[in-house]
């Protein structure tokens, strides 16, 4: 099932995209897609109402939102990946590398990201995000979290790469930037869906940057939200960044930051595909 918000941002209206692409109205069974509806049970409900909830005629053009709303928080894995640990100058960690991005990052998949002021080196990522279905705190094992996750979702990592890793302090400075984690546009439900075999892939002006599948994973998706969950209790709606595939700008010749006017796409087979153009911070 996958589940999506649609309409202006603060005014996204849940609804189920069908198999043909077209929305079914969910809002008589939720107002919202959120850690409430996630926790309460609002999976199966979705799916017992799936005959019966109402086509919508949705306008072309129209903008879609993340598709979960008052995330409390995003929990980021660094280096989860060989080669892009590699690309990085680091040995692949022996442990999860975690770090928190605010939740006021997120917009939706297809929205602008601007650029921060003075920034010379903003770098993109695409990454596999875990949302949080019931609450997880000091699992046992990494077998005991697939009953926790909701589902999937497409995340955009968007880093600062100077200000993560020049000036001083954790690496929250360069991750922490207005709109700076796209997300969307669907939340996939986990049932039925191979994750492992993911493909993860991104470009910049249509040019080919990242593609890797999610076994690549140093740390696979069970392993981190049973580890995530022994330092902090994950809630409904929260979200796991599971870390990124080689292939950023910081690590290819010539490092090809990204400037205003350039436009990301990025894309996970089953979970959809993203597109954001560059703005000035001042746009």
């Amino acid at each position: 099932m996958r589940l999506a918000r649609i309409g202006n941002a603060g005014e996204e209206r849940p609804v189920v995209v069908a198999d043909d692409g077209t929305y079914l109205d969910l809002s008589a069974v939720t107002g919202d897609i959120d850690g409430a509806f996630l926790a309460g049970g609002g999976l199966d409900r979705a799916r017992a109402a799936l005959g019966t909830l109402p086509r919508l005629d949705v306008p072309a053009g129209t903008r879609i939102g993340a598709p979960v709303a008052n995330i409390g928080k995003i929990v980021c894995i660094g280096q989860n990946y060989a080669r892009h640990a590699a690309e990085s100058g680091a040995e692949p960690p022996s442990e999860p590398i975690v770090f928190l991005k605010a939740a006021d990052t997120v917009v939706g998949p297809d929205d602008d990201v601007r650029i921060p002021k003075a920034s010379v080196k903003t770098d993109y990522e695409v990454e596999l995000a875990v949302v949080i279905g019931t609450a997880a705190r000091y699992l046992d094992s990494p077998a005991d979290a697939g009953a926790h996750i909701a589902g999937y979702a497409v995340s955009n990592d968007v880093s600062e790469r100077e200000f993560q890793l020049e000036r001083l302090g954790q690496w929250d400075k360069g991750k922490n930037c207005e709109t700076f984690n796209p997300l969307g546009p669907w939340l996939v439900t986990a049932d039925g869906l191979d994750v492992p075999a993911l493909r993860l892939r991104s470009w910049v002006n249509g040019q080919a940057r990242q593609d890797e599948v999610a076994s690549d994973m140093i740390f696979d998706v069970a392993h981190l939200v049973w580890y995530v969950s022994q330092f902090m209790v994950l809630h409904p709606g929260d979200v796991i960044n599971t870390g990124t595939p080689a292939g950023v700008a910081m690590g290819l010749p010539g490092q090809p930051y990204l400037r205003a006017g350039d436009v990301m796409e990025l894309e996970i087979e089953g979970l959809g595909r993203q597109r954001q153009t560059l703005r000035d911070h001042t746009a």
